[in-house]
C-alpha cells in the first residue's frame, strides 16, 4: 500500500433528515413507555443510555440518541410499500438492541464518555449499567414479539441472529486489542466490522422490508444492503476516532490511540509496508502510557501509512457495493431518495 493524498475531510450537515425527523417523533413516546417497565431504577439507567431522561430520571428535552438505525428501517419499509405504524416494535426493537450494545461496549473498551456526557458505567457502575444492557435486550425481543404480525416470527429470528453476529464481531474486536503481536489483515478487520457494525444495521434494513409487502429475496438483499452501509459507517467513525474534533464527536482526542485500539485506519497503516508502518507497529508494540505529544506523532504516522486514506476509500466502495444491490429494484422513488439522502449525510458527518 502506498500512501496518497486522502480524500475531502468530512464536512457535512447535522443530522436534520426527514427520515431521522419521523424517527425522532414516533420512536420516543413508544422507547418511554417500554422502559417505564422496568421501574424506576433500572428504567431510570436504561433511559438515560437512550437519552430520554438525566442521570437523576429527569426527561430530557428533545429527542434520544441520533436515532439512525430504526430511521432506516423505517425508510426501508416505506420503500417496498410498508406502513410506519406496522413498522414500529421493530424499529424500536433495533434502538433497544443498539443501545445495549453500545452500554457492553463502554464497559468492555473502558470508555467514560459518549455522546457528550458520562457513559452508563461511569455514571452508575458497571453491575447496574451491565444489567441495564440486559434489560435492553430483553425489551427488545418484548416490544417485537407483541407486535404479532405476520412477519413477527422471523423478525424475532432476525434479531436473535444479529445478537448472535454482535457478539462475535465484538469479541474479534477484543481479540485484536488482546494479541498485540500478531498482524491483523485487511480481511479479518473488514469481517469483525461487518459484525460488530454490519450486522444491526443490515437487521435494521431487513426488519423495515419483512414488514411490508415486498418481493421473496428482498429482506435478504436490504440486510446486505444494510451491511455495506454499517461497516461504512463505522469505517467514517474510526477515522473520526483517530481526527476528529472531541467537541463535535463527544469523544476524548486520542482515545482509540492511547488504548493502542486497532481500529480499521491503524489495520491499514500497519500493513501498509512503508518505514511510518514499521515506526508506528513500534509504538503499537509499546504498552507504555502515550503523553499528547506521543499521541500526535501517532497520528501523523497513521496518516503518512495511508490508514486514513485508506478507510475512507473502502467507506466509498461499501457504499458502491450497497447501492449495486438496490439499483436493480423498483422502489418507491420518494424513499429511494430519502434512503440516499440519509447515506450521503452519515457519510459526510463530523460526529
Amino acid at each position: 500500500m502506498t500512501t496518497a493524498e486522502a480524500p475531502a475531510p468530512l464536512p457535512g450537515p447535522d443530522l436534520a433528515h426527514p427520515g431521522i425527523a419521523q424517527a425522532r417523533e414516533l420512536l420516543p413516546p413508544l422507547l418511554r413507555d417500554w422502559v417505564a417497565r422496568l421501574g424506576s431504577e433500572l428504567g431510570r439507567i436504561c433511559g438515560y443510555q437512550i437519552g430520554l431522561c438525566d442521570a437523576q430520571g429527569n426527561p430530557a428535552q428533545g429527542h434520544g440518541g441520533k436515532l439512525i438505525r430504526p430511521a432506516f428501517t423505517l425508510l426501508c419499509s416505506a420503500a417496498t410499500g410498508g406502513v410506519a405504524a406496522e413498522v414500529l416494535p421493530a424499529a424500536a426493537a433495533i434502538e433497544l438492541l443498539h443501545n445495549a450494545s453500545l452500554i457492553h461496549d463502554d464497559i468492555m473498551d473502558g470508555d467514560r464518555s459518549r455522546r457528550h456526557r458520562p457513559t452508563a458505567w461511569v455514571r452508575f457502575g458497571v453491575p447496574r449499567a451491565l444489567l441495564a444492557g440486559d434489560a435492553l435486550i430483553a425489551l427488545g425481543f418484548e416490544v417485537l414479539a407483541a407486535g404479532r404480525q405476520p412477519a413477527t416470527a422471523a423478525a424475532v429470528a432476525d434479531l436473535a441472529g444479529t445478537l448472535r453476529r454482535l457478539a462475535i464481531g465484538q469479541d474479534g474486536d477484543l481479540r485484536f486489542e488482546r494479541e498485540r503481536e500478531r498482524e491483523i489483515g485487511i480481511e479479518e478487520c473488514l469481517a469483525m466490522l461487518g459484525g460488530k457494525t454490519g450486522a444491526l444495521l443490515g437487521c435494521a434494513c431487513r426488519m423495515g422490508v419483512r414488514h411490508a409487502a415486498a418481493p421473496p429475496g428482498w429482506a435478504d438483499v436490504f440486510d446486505r444492503f444494510g451491511s455495506h452501509l454499517g461497516v461504512a459507517f463505522q469505517l467514517v467513525d474510526d477515522v473520526l476516532g483517530i481526527w476528529g474534533d472531541p467537541a463535535v464527536t463527544g469523544k476524548p482526542v486520542g482515545s482509540d490511540i492511547r488504548t493502542r485500539k486497532k481500529s480499521a485506519p491503524v489495520v491499514a497503516a500497519l500493513r501498509a509496508g512503508t518505514p511510518a508502518s514499521a515506526h508506528l507497529c513500534r509504538w503499537y508494540a509499546s504498552t507504555d502510557h502515550l503523553t499528547d505529544d506521543q499521541v500526535s506523532v501517532v497520528t501523523t504516522l497513521i496518516e503518512e501509512a495511508g490508514g486514513r486514506y485508506w478507510a475512507l476509500a473502502e467507506a466509498d466502495r461499501q457504499l458502491a457495493a450497497a447501492w449495486d444491490l438496490l439499483d436493480r429494484l423498483d422502489l418507491d422513488p420518494a424513499a429511494r431518495r430519502g434512503l440516499v439522502d440519509l447515506t450521503t449525510t452519515l457519510t459526510t458527518r463530523r460526529h
